[in-house]
């Protein structure tokens, strides 16, 4: 199967004194917009800041800005692009709708195109899900899907309690940040997410995501935890902002087992990880887990904001108007998501993005051999993160080992080496380096250590290796300036 990204956008060629002068002239617009923007916009503005580029055209994994520069986007609006920019299957489906003379506007009323994007969505979702499945329409944005979801099994279970992950990210919004990992609130307990390079633990593999998988059960089941039976659990398969951190197999059947038994109804949070972003359509697919819910948005909308939650039938016990939202009738959107989801199924891109992002991931680890700057290489499908650590610095102590040591435990066995202190300026140095190559990349983890990559599904062999080598060059350049 060849899947072909449509043409980059051309440049004007800069050999006579005209395009010079047009370029003086782009650059003089590209810096106004900049300008008027810092002065006009709020101080929580986040990309913006790291990211100083006007776009104006945009195709594919290209984007060109307002002063001539062309990159490669390896952003895709926080995973939002599976197919890149202005995908022509994209284009088509919002055409046909505005040719049609349909309403754009309809609140939760049936339409066709409604039907044409949920038969689609249903075709896609794991089959024991599928069968018996409810679709919310929500507002626009993967946390007004969140907020959904923790309101649905609170209303189903008469509990309020939550279960959460350290290191999780589950949108802005008041009861999305409550689950999150930054924030603290007794409503939320928040659980170990297991990893291999910053294991809670200090141990790693499979013997940290067990003994992660044990805190759990001991949570739920010791009457003296002060953890009453949650109304449901929430999680990332692979947490994204969180650093690219994917969820062991093992473990989320662990975790769909014991919730599971307990009546625990279990979230899934694919926003981010959905439509064959990790190399699996859905990422629970990879560990064969059905969750209760699921939580979409980004790719689901084909570029355009729309958010919904997908959950078992015995959970729809809302009386009508108990949820709703002005603008859950997308008509555009449905037509670019229902567009997004049958191409990426149709020429099997979860597959393609397995590929290229083992592919990639082996490159980036062999970079880590050659840069010490570079602590971990991780990712799942075309989800890829770099973490940056600066080896001028002692790792912390590992946990001491002697007679009354947890080390007599058979599955703890000797701890792992620590790792390096993360290093936030150095991964903001890297970021900074790629953009003046001509490549967009994001940070993320803990820390705002680690270089994220999630570039569109479409990405050719020829474009990633311009991606890997681009990225290369920024990391060598970094490492040299910084003697690492």
């Amino acid at each position: 199967m060849a899947v072909t990204d449509p043409a980059p956008v051309a440049l004007p060629a800069p050999h006579d004194g005209a395009t010079r002068e047009a370029a003086a002239c782009d650059s003089a617009v590209h810096e106004g917009i900049l300008r008027r923007q810092g002065a006009r916009e709020s101080a929580a503005r986040t990309y913006a800041r790291s990211l100083p580029i006007v776009p104006v055209r945009a195709r594919g994994l290209t984007i060109e800005g307002a002063d001539g520069r062309r990159y490669l986007d390896c952003l895709s609006g926080a995973g939002t692009l599976a197919l890149g920019h202005n995908h022509p299957v994209v284009l088509e489906a919002i055409r046909k709708v505005l040719d049609s003379g349909a309403p754009l506007h309809v609140l939760d009323l049936a339409t066709p195109v409604k039907d044409a994007f949920t038969t689609e969505l249903f075709r896609t979702l794991p089959p024991a899900l599928a069968d018996r499945a409810r679709i919310q329409f929500c507002g626009p944005a993967g946390t007004d899907a969140v907020e959904a979801a923790l309101k649905l099994v609170r209303t189903a279970t008469g509990r309020s309690g939550l279960l959460a992950f350290t290191g999780a990210y589950h949108g802005m919004t008041a009861g999305a940040l409550e689950a999150s990992g930054g924030a603290q609130d007794v409503r939320v307990t928040r659980l170990p997410y297991p990893q291999d390079y910053r294991c809670p633990f200090g141990i790693g593999g499979p013997r940290g995501a067990e003994l992660a998988a044990r805190w759990t059960t001991s949570l739920l089941d010791d009457t003296k935890s002060g953890v009453p039976r949650p109304a449901g659990m929430i999680l990332e398969p692979v947490q994204g902002e969180g650093g690219v951190i994917p969820a062991p197999d093992a473990w989320l059947r662990r975790m769909r087992s014991i919730t599971e038994q307990r009546s625990i109804p279990l979230i899934a949070d694919e926003v981010q990880t959905g439509v064959g972003r990790t190399g699996a359509f859905w990422a629970v697919d990879h560990s064969g887990v059905v969750p209760d819910v699921m939580v979409l948005s980004k790719a689901v909308g084909g570029s355009l904001p729309l958010a919904v939650v997908v959950y078992h039938e015995d959970l729809d016990v809302w009386s009508p108007g108990a949820h709703a939202g002005t603008f859950r009738g997308n008509q555009l959107a449905m037509a670019a998501g229902a567009a997004t989801l049958a191409y990426v199924r149709e020429n099997q891109l979860d597959r393609r993005a397995a590929e290229l992002g083992t592919r990639i991931i082996g490159q980036l680890r062999q970079l880590a051999k050659e840069f010490a700057c570079i602590g971990d290489v991780r990712g799942r499908g075309l989800m890829i993160g770099v973490e940056l650590v600066d080896p001028a610095q002692t790792a912390a102590a590992p946990f001491a080992v002697g007679s009354d040591s947890l080390s007599d435990d058979p599955l703890l066995g000797d701890c792992a080496a620590p790792p390096l202190p993360a290093a936030p300026a150095l991964a903001a140095a890297v970021r900074d380096a790629c953009l003046d190559r001509g490549l967009i990349v994001e940070l993320g983890g803990r820390h705002s250590s680690v270089v994220r990559l999630l570039p569109p599904l479409t990405l050719t062999d020829e474009q990633a290796t311009a991606v890997v080598d681009r990225l290369t060059d920024a990391l060598a350049a970094v490492a040299e300036a910084h003697g690492r």
